[in-house]
């Protein structure tokens, strides 16, 4: 990934020309910066449950773009939230983060990150001996440090899922912690596995004020999702959706894509939903995502988009990560995770986000190869043997030639 350092100088005027098009692109009301961002025209907030803030419905997801000035022209939008991890680029995106916002108002920006907290087992759900306490607060200190702040926002603890790994010890004690210190403001879990299960048990914990959850036109169990974060917010939860746009593509050669605006839309349609980090890597992305905001309502043709595509295209690029997929295997193998690699690289392309999910399977061989039948029934009809052997191939690709 790039670093500032490393922009030469046609790249510094080509970004800085590209952030001044949009800002000439949106409507006057939404080119006018002021300090008061609740006046901001063509904006719609929610409150992001206890704790208090009010949240344009239209966040940021930043973990796919390395271009500071992308992210300026967000925050020059309006846009106040910056989703940001640990995971992405290694900690890169969080000094990168860090540079910004120490050029601006601090009470202007919202800053959400993670921390990984090891030892996961993806594919049960489930933290283990080797997920500590005393790691994971090193790791949320190496956070701190790159982004040059001495309090975050918003700090969740990633890969929460099943309600044991909601409640595992050694991490809700070391987010207690944290909040306690003053070195979150607010904390929280981000789920995308078995999600209804994460979302009531973090209600329950009755520590945490945020959950970020994946939740999607696509999803299979929003049914179940919604009832869990109908519970959440009685209970004062702020709700943040990521994985919005369901893989962005429903093919991997990229010619078919998904409306994106429709399913931004179609998210928010949930009053329970207070705001989301849809990831952005140019301009007119950002454009079209904050466009979304000055009319909720889905057109006939959007409503038409996503009724076509559910059908016609069933099979795309999202995985919902159900884990049904596990217990049929023989070989026991993690195909969600894989699944998950598949979406980052075909669907966002981010190949590098790709290859680091890979590598939590731990294994550069699958034995999906020494099958000559896979009898998998994926809940999104997925060919998963094919899949399987189409993302693998990227294990074999040296660090540096990805981007």
């Amino acid at each position: 990934m790039k670093t500032n350092s490393q922009l030469n100088r046609r790249n510094f005027i080509k970004q800085g020309t590209q952030a001044a098009a949009l800002t000439a692109l949106m409507p006057a009301a939404i080119k006018k910066v002021t300090s008061d961002r609740d006046k901001k025209e063509d904006f719609l907030y929610r409150e992001l449950g206890k704790t208090g803030i009010k949240i344009p419905l239209i966040s940021m997801g930043t973990g796919d773009t390395d271009n500071p000035n992308l992210v300026k022209a967000a925050l020059d939008a309006g846009i106040t939230l910056l989703a940001t991890s640990e995971y992405y680029g290694n900690g890169n995106n969080e000094t990168m983060l860090g540079k910004i916002i120490r050029e601006r108002d601090r009470n202007s920006v919202v800053i959400m990150t993670s921390a990984n907290p090891g030892g996961v087992n993806h594919k049960e759900g489930l933290f283990t001996g080797e997920s500590k306490t005393e790691p994971f607060l090193e790791r949320f200190n190496g956070s701190l440090k790159r982004l040059g702040v001495d309090c975050i926002d918003i700090f969740l603890l990633p890969f929460a899922a099943k309600r044991e790994s909601v409640f595992f010890e050694p991490l809700l004690k070391a987010m207690e912690s944290v909040k306690k210190q003053g070195k979150a403001r607010y904390i929280g879990i981000a789920t995308h596995r078995f999600e209804q299960e994460a979302i009531a048990a973090a209600a329950d914990t009755g520590i945490y004020d945020v959950v970020m959850t994946a939740y999607n036109f696509r999803g299979k169990n929003i049914t179940e999702i919604d009832k869990a974060l109908e519970y959440a917010v009685g209970k004062g939860l702020g709700i943040i959706a990521m994985k919005t746009m369901a893989g962005v593509y429903w093919d991997k050669e990229k010619t078919l894509p998904i409306n994106t605006k429709a399913s931004l839309k179609w998210v928010l349609q949930n009053e329970n939903i207070h705001t989301t980090v849809p990831g952005v890597t140019t301009f007119e992305q950002l454009k079209d995502n904050i466009s979304v905001m000055s009319d909720l309502e889905l057109s006939e043709q959007e409503k038409e988009d996503l009724k076509l595509a559910s059908n016609q295209n069933e099979h795309g690029i999202y995985c919902q990560q159900c884990g049904k997929c596990i217990r049929q295997c023989p070989e026991n193998i993690d195909i969600p995770t894989l699944m998950r690699g598949y979406m980052y690289a075909y669907g966002y392309g981010n190949f590098k986000k790709a290859r680091q999910t890979l590598d939590l399977v731990k294994s550069d061989s699958i034995p999906c190869n020494d099958c000559e039948v896979c009898n998998i029934k994926c809940t999104m009809g997925f060919d998963i043997k094919n899949k399987t052997a189409d993302i693998m191939r990227l294990k074999n690709v040296p660090d540096d030639f990805l981007v």
